[in-house]
């Protein structure tokens, strides 16, 4: 996929600001965006640079007089900045993700209201979803979010940004929802990593065989990180017209699939623990919405998207050591 040159050269010339311009989303958009000829600035609490046409601000985003100041005369905003990690992380440090996400969320969005910028998009998760085998964004909105903790606080700036229409009659915020998202710049870290980060850690440090829990016949939906990338920015330009439009590859991958596909090209045993619970047993995201309205249309196949985040983690394994760390109470 790539954005078309007419909605790229809106861009030109224009001042950008990308929360979470370090992480997994936000590194690929910042890529766009620069090579589109904006003033690009980062702003994150990783100690890294990722693109050197960027600026680079290291800052906190639950600070809200730094929200002010960074947003102030920027034309427009891309806010990716979250928490990233397991489902098992999320039960058992749910303080971790739920109340800076709720401060990041709150102040930022606030900071662009008060400040006028002119577009904003607003990046929220499958995970507020209620729980569902396929995700319409229609459908199943009443229930509690399958990921507690974090799906509340995603909802919560849904909510603000819904708010702000009602309020202020505001139109120029977009939300999307992305699914399992992978690629360069994922957090690899297999005490906190979600599945394809977390077997590529695994398989590179030579787990003989390499575990893997349930029967492997669960079904995700995992997007490669620029497809998703070009969906944040495509929602920036269209706008979501007042909702939100979810952002998937939109086909379904069992883990055994994921797992055989892993093993076309890298050598290495596996064995499912079926004592283990192989989770919810579809998950796949419908993204016809996000085709019509934003013109979306992912490309990237699972086996070339696994390759080349393979092929960065092997050159950039150490980056982890460089990133916040929001499990690391030492850290925070």
């Amino acid at each position: 996929m790539a954005i078309k040159d007419e909605v790229l050269s809106n861009f030109s010339g224009r001042s950008v600001l990308v929360t979470g311009g370090t992480g997994l989303i936000g590194r690929q958009v910042v890529d766009i965006l620069c090579g589109a000829g904006a003033a690009v600035r980062i702003v994150s609490l990783d100690k890294l640079s990722v693109h050197d046409k960027a600026e680079h601000i290291f800052g906190d985003l639950r600070n809200f007089e730094f929200c002010q100041e960074i947003t102030r005369g920027t034309d427009f905003v891309c806010h990716l900045a979250g928490i990233k990690g397991s489902i098992e992380v999320t039960k058992s440090k749910p303080a971790s993700f739920f109340v800076p996400l709720l401060m990041f969320n709150t102040n930022v969005l606030e900071a662009c209201r008060i400040n006028k910028v002119q577009k904003v998009v607003y990046t929220s998760s499958i995970g507020a979803y209620a729980s569902a085998e396929v995700f319409k964004e229609t459908d199943n909105l009443d229930g509690p979010p399958m990921d507690m903790f974090p799906g509340w606080a995603k909802r919560m700036a849904e909510l603000q940004v819904q708010a702000y229409r009602i309020q202020y009659g505001l139109d120029n915020f977009a939300v999307v929802r992305p699914c399992n998202v992978y690629g360069p710049g994922d957090n690899f870290d297999p005490d906190n990593a979600m599945v394809i980060p977390s077997l590529i850690n695994r398989i590179h440090r030579g787990d003989d065989p390499v575990v893997i829990w349930g029967n492997g016949t669960a079904i995700r939906d995992f997007a490669y990180s620029r497809d998703v990338a070009e969906g944040v920015i495509l929602a920036l330009y269209h706008g979501t017209k007042g909702g939100f439009v979810n952002l998937g590859s939109g086909k379904g991958y069992s883990i055994r699939e994921l797992v055989e596909t892993l093993r076309s090209f890298l050598q290495f045993k596996f064995m499912f623990d079926t004592t283990k619970s192989s989770g919810f047993p579809r998950r796949v995201m419908d993204i016809s919405v996000a085709k019509e309205l934003i013109d979306y249309n992912p490309t990237t196949s699972l086996l070339d998207g696994l390759k080349q985040t393979w092929d960065w983690y092997l050159k950039n394994n150490e980056e982890g050591s460089k990133r916040q760390n929001y499990f690391n109470e030492k850290e925070i």
